[in-house]
């Protein structure tokens, strides 16, 4: 129960205030957007910067960790994919997008904060070295899936082309990309400079938490309440008892185990609702699991901290 007090309740307070603050208080959905903006584009790209910048690669970035949550994301889009198709009939272009979803845990929003506050941010090295390939690895997944569903297998090519595309220019993947680089070239900044990044880094996290809940009010638990659940049984339970028997064979340290179990716990993240949108399918059931399970998160995520050594 402290768990849930001390480190998971303010995580969501904050969120909540967020979904609060749009739905009763008259926050714009202007004001909304800008503060993901600034956190999406700006703040978050920093922090990752900052991270990566520092971070020693070759103990975090290992193939073993790696290879363990992988297998969980892995086995949640097969379980979410399938279990649409076979168990609930839906088509297979929803059903992709449906794996889609148990596939893209909310790794940075949700899974950062919780980690930090549990573990302390000196714990956080294998979580950067997860979410450096995060993005990038769940849409080549899902964009291949959903062209193959499409074409029969032909013509992946140039989708994947334009999701490379997207992905050189999104802000997160270019901060995460300019922090490795600088990293690698041994580049430290000037003084000055080092503590502007801290301050926007600092600002990341809180941003984002209360832009989130701000972003939750338009997903109204709306569509199939079965598929929800199944989604959220896979995002919630499935991926991180997954992760957790391939964390316990591959022989993890303490500190990636728990990294890897407590970011494969998370919610689904925005990102399952905007990949059915960009294919028009899916888009009711893809945004109420968004919602309904980062509320279901509270309680679930408690359970994992607990179990976790």
């Amino acid at each position: 129960m402290q768990a849930l007090i001390e480190v998971i309740l303010p995580v969501f307070l904050v969120l909540g205030f967020g979904y609060l603050a749009r739905w009763k208080l008259k926050f714009a959905d202007t004001a909304v957007q800008g503060l993901m903006t600034f956190a999406q584009n700006f703040a978050v790209p920093v922090l990752l910067f900052r991270a990566l910048s520092t971070l020693e690669l070759g103990e975090n970035f290992d193939i073993a960790l790696l290879a363990s949550f992988y297998t969980g994301a892995l086995s949640g889009f097969a379980a979410g994919l399938l279990g649409a198709r076979f168990l609930f009939g839906r088509p297979w272009a929803d059903s992709v997008a449906i794996g889609f979803a148990t596939l893209f845990s909310n790794s940075v929003l949700l899974g950062l904060p919780i980690m930090e506050r549990a573990f302390g941010a000196e714990s956080l090295g294998p979580n950067y070295a997860i979410i450096a390939l995060h993005a990038p690895f769940c849409y080549v997944v899902g964009v291949t899936a959903m062209e193959i569903v499409r074409s029969g297998g032909s013509g992946i090519a140039a989708p994947l082309a334009g999701v490379a595309r997207s992905m050189a220019k999104n802000p997160l993947v270019i901060g995460i990309a300019l922090g490795i680089a600088a990293n690698l070239s041994g580049l430290t900044l000037p003084g000055p400079a080092r503590d502007a990044v801290d301050l926007v880094a600092r600002a990341a996290l809180p941003a984002a938490l209360f832009g989130l809940g701000g972003v939750l009010v338009a997903y109204r638990p709306r569509g199939d309440m079965r598929v929800v659940a199944w989604m959220v049984a896979v995002s919630l339970i499935l991926h991180p008892s997954v992760t957790w028997m391939m964390g316990t064979l591959t022989g993890l340290t303490d500190a990636q185990f728990r990294s890897a179990v407590v970011t494969a716990a998370m919610a689904p993240g925005v990102n399952a609702f905007l990949f059915a949108n960009m294919y028009g399918v899916s888009k009711r059931v893809n945004a109420t699991t968004v919602l309904v399970a980062t509320a279901c998160s509270i309680l679930t995520v408690w359970v994992w901290l607990h179990l976790l050594p």
